[in-house]
């Protein structure tokens, strides 16, 4: 099995930055993709930026030029530099992974439980 643990949330002022980090551990052979979700309260989960290990990056318009996703391949970890951050950014952030467990090729999707609570305050 593949565990998901993420770090960094807190409360900020608007305008300042915060570092989040989701690190996987278990049973990975090779990390195909990893990203990071947001909810808002009375929200849906939404996209924020998602990595390949190859480096290819997406984001969310809202994040654009704020928002800097990165993978570290040898410590199957995934970080978000966030800067500029708003008073919409405020959501629980979670990670999600999707990895190659075995030889055969074999993968595994999924993202961690909790997540990590981001307040930004006006």
């Amino acid at each position: 099995q593949v565990q998901l643990v993420e770090s960094g949330g807190g409360l900020v002022q608007a305008g300042g930055s915060l570092r989040l980090s989701c690190a996987a551990s278990g049973s990975i052979f090779s990390i195909n993709a990893m990203g990071w979700y947001r909810q808002a309260p009375g929200k849906q989960r939404e996209l924020v930026a998602t990595i390949t290990s190859g480096g290819r990056t997406n984001y969310a318009d809202s994040v654009k030029g704020r928002f800097t996703i990165s993978l570290d391949n040898s410590k199957n970890t995934v970080y978000l530099q966030m800067n500029s951050l708003k008073p919409e950014d405020t959501a629980v952030y979670s990670c999600d992974a999707d990895v190659v467990i075995d030889l055969h090729g074999s993968t595994w999707y999924g993202h961690a439980g909790q997540g990590t609570q981001v307040t930004v305050s006006s």
